[in-house]
């Protein structure tokens, strides 16, 4: 996959990711317009299908709600990559089906816009300087899950 990264730091939280006032809302349609709107409010605007999230550590911290990780889902972004991710946050992007993939010392690697590449295969991301570096690589029975779109499709399927 490849895509332009967005960089974000440590401990963006759930109502960064999409504010609270927006959780009467559950489609993704709706949700992907307010995409980390508490730190870019025209971010769903310049985001494009296939784009990445680069963050420092603890993202997707704060409440558990699954409208951040559908919000990521609706705006396009192939995976979020972090340093480390609130544990909640990473079941629910699992189930929702959108990849998180950790890869400690990707914050100094990653400059924002920069164009990556991650290999699911070789757990490899490659900066567009040609600089790589490692993630923690998804077990198969998760790479199915996300596969299928989330865990729902997935159980429709078994």
């Amino acid at each position: 996959m490849k895509g332009r990264a967005w960089k974000f730091g440590d401990d963006i939280d759930t109502d960064i990711i999409v504010p609270g006032r927006y959780l009467i809302y559950t489609d993704e349609e709706t949700l992907a317009k307010h995409c980390m709107e508490g730190l870019d409010s025209k971010f769903s605007e310049k985001c494009n299908e296939g784009d990445f999230i680069v963050a420092g550590k603890n993202f997707g911290c704060g409440s558990s709600r699954e409208h951040a990780p559908i919000a990521l889902k609706g705006v396009g972004i192939s995976a979020v990559i972090a340093e480390s991710f609130a544990r909640i946050f990473y079941r629910n992007a699992t189930n929702v089906g959108v990849p998180l993939l950790e890869a400690p010392g990707i914050s100094k690697l990653v400059e924002d816009g920069e164009e990556i590449t991650v290999d699911m295969e070789n757990a490899t991301i490659t900066s567009s300087n040609g600089e790589s570096i490692a993630f923690k690589k998804l077990p198969p029975f998760m790479l199915e899950i996300l596969n299928q779109g989330g865990l729902i499709e997935y159980l429709k399927n078994k």
